[in-house]
C-alpha cells in the first residue's frame, strides 16, 4: 500500500469520528423526537464498532511490532496504549460530565460517576474474557494437533493451529512476562477493591442514591496512579527477537520501510480516532440509558464492550493469524487492563468514581477469577513450548 494512501486513510477515520461527535451527537441525540435519538445511537454504534475502532485496530497491529523491533519496548506494552484509548476516555469523559452536573444535579453525578467506574472495570472483564478463550482454544488445537475454530460452528471467526505448525512460536520468557504482568493486574485490581471498601464508603449522600456506595477517594487515586506507572516503566522492555522477514506481513513491512516517527503518527492518529469515537458514546450511553431505564452500572458495562473492542480484535487477529504474536497479544491484554487501571486513577483524582455495593464485589471477583484462568491457560501453553 502505498504511503499516501495509508495516511489517507487514517484521517478519514479521523474525519468520521469528527463526524460522529459534531453532527451526529450534537444535531440528532439530544433532540426531543425519541427515533431520531434511536437512530444516532446506532449510526455512532455501528459507524464507530463496526468502521472506525475496526480500522484503527489494524493500523495498531501493523505498527506495533515494526515498533517494537526499532525501540525493543514489549509489543503488547506498545498495543497497549494504542488500544486502552476507549477504556480511558469513556471513564474520563463519564468523569467530566459528572462534575460539570454535581452542584445542579447529584443524581445524574452519580450516575455518569458510576458509569465511569463500571466502564473502566468492566472493559477488563471482556478483554480478560476473551484472551482466556483464545488462549483455551490455541491450547485445544494443541491437544488434537489440528486445527479448531475460534468461535464453532462459525468459520467466520477464523481458526487456530496447533503450535507444531507455527513457523515463529512464542518463547518461555515471554509466557513468563505474561504471567508476571497477569499477577501485577491481579494485585493491582486486589488494591483498588480493598481501598474502595475501607476507605471509600459514602454516608453523606443523604437520600440521592439507594443502598450502599463506595468511592476511590483522591489520595488511592495518586497511590493507584504511581503504582501502575511503576508496572508499565516495569515491564516495558519487549523479550521476543525481532520477527524474520519472510514472518512478516505485507502491511508491516510497509512500516518497516517506512521512518520511526511517521510509523508513531500513525499509531497517534489512530489513537485520537478511538479518542474522539469513544467520546460520542459516551454521550450515547446516558441517552441509551434514559430511553431504556437500565441501571447506569449495566449502561457503564455496556461502555466496557466498547471501551475493549480494539484491543479484543488485536487479540482475535493476533491469535488466528500465527506469526509468533501470542505472546503480545497475551502481554497486551494485561497491559492494556493495567493502563485501564491507570484511567481510573485518573477520574478517582478528580473525583469521580463510583460503585454500589453489589456492583462492587461482582466486577471485581469476575475480574479476578479472569485473571486466574488466564494465568493458568498461559501455564498450558507454556508446557508446550517445552
Amino acid at each position: 500500500m502505498h504511503a499516501k494512501n495509508q495516511f489517507v486513510r487514517i484521517l478519514v477515520y479521523i474525519a468520521i469520528a469528527l463526524g460522529l461527535r459534531f453532527i451526529i451527537v450534537d444535531r440528532l441525540l439530544f433532540t426531543d423526537a425519541w427515533w431520531l435519538q434511536v437512530a444516532a445511537i446506532v449510526i455512532i454504534f455501528v459507524v464507530g464498532i463496526g468502521y472506525i475502532f475496526q480500522g484503527t485496530a489494524k493500523v495498531i497491529e501493523e505498527t506495533t511490532d515494526v515498533l517494537k523491533d526499532r525501540t525493543k519496548l514489549a509489543g503488547g506494552f506498545l498495543q497497549a496504549f494504542g488500544t486502552a484509548f476507549p477504556d480511558m476516555i469513556i471513564g474520563v469523559m463519564a468523569a467530566v460530565i459528572s462534575l460539570q452536573v454535581r452542584d445542579i444535579d447529584p443524581v445524574r453525578a452519580i450516575n455518569l460517576a458510576i458509569v465511569a467506574a463500571s466502564a473502566t472495570f468492566g472493559s477488563n472483564i471482556y478483554n480478560i474474557a476473551h484472551a482466556v478463550w483464545c488462549v483455551y482454544r490455541q491450547n485445544l488445537a494443541n491437544t488434537l494437533n489440528k486445527a479448531v475454530l475460534m468461535f464453532p460452528p462459525f468459520k467466520g471467526g477464523g481458526s487456530l493451529r496447533p503450535l507444531s505448525e507455527h513457523t515463529v512460536k512464542p518463547s518461555i520468557r515471554e509466557m513468563d512476562g505474561a504471567i508476571r504482568v497477569l499477577t501485577a493486574l491481579t494485585l493491582l485490581t486486589t488494591f483498588v477493591v480493598i481501598s474502595m471498601v475501607l476507605f471509600g464508603r459514602v454516608t453523606d449522600m443523604g437520600n440521592v442514591v439507594e443502598g450502599d456506595l463506595y468511592q476511590l477517594i483522591l489520595p488511592i487515586g495518586f497511590v493507584l496512579f504511581f503504582l501502575c506507572v511503576g508496572v508499565l516503566f516495569h515491564f516495558r522492555k519487549s523479550h521476543r527477537p525481532e520477527s524474520p522477514i519472510e514472518e512478516i506481513a505485507a502491511e508491516e513491512r510497509y512500516y518497516d520501510a517506512q521512518k520511526t516517527r511517521r510509523i508513531w503518527l500513525d499509531l497517534l492518529l489512530s489513537g485520537a480516532a478511538i479518542l474522539i469515537t469513544a467520546e460520542s458514546m459516551v454521550q450515547c450511553l446516558e441517552v441509551f440509558a434514559h430511553l431504556t431505564h437500565i441501571p447506569f452500572v449495566i449502561a457503564g458495562i455496556f461502555a466496557g464492550v466498547i471501551g475493549c473492542f480494539g484491543e479484543m480484535l488485536v487479540v482475535h487477529n493476533f491469535s488466528i493469524n500465527p506469526k509468533g504474536r501470542i505472546g503480545d497479544a497475551i502481554v497486551g491484554v494485561a497491559m492494556d487492563n493495567i493502563v485501564t487501571t491507570l484511567g481510573a486513577s485518573i477520574v478517582a483524582i478528580m473525583g469521580g468514581i463510583f460503585l454500589g455495593g453489589n456492583s462492587l464485589i461482582l466486577i471485581f471477583i469476575i475480574i479476578l477469577a479472569g485473571n486466574t484462568l488466564l494465568i493458568e491457560q498461559i501455564s498450558l501453553l507454556k508446557n508446550r513450548l517445552k
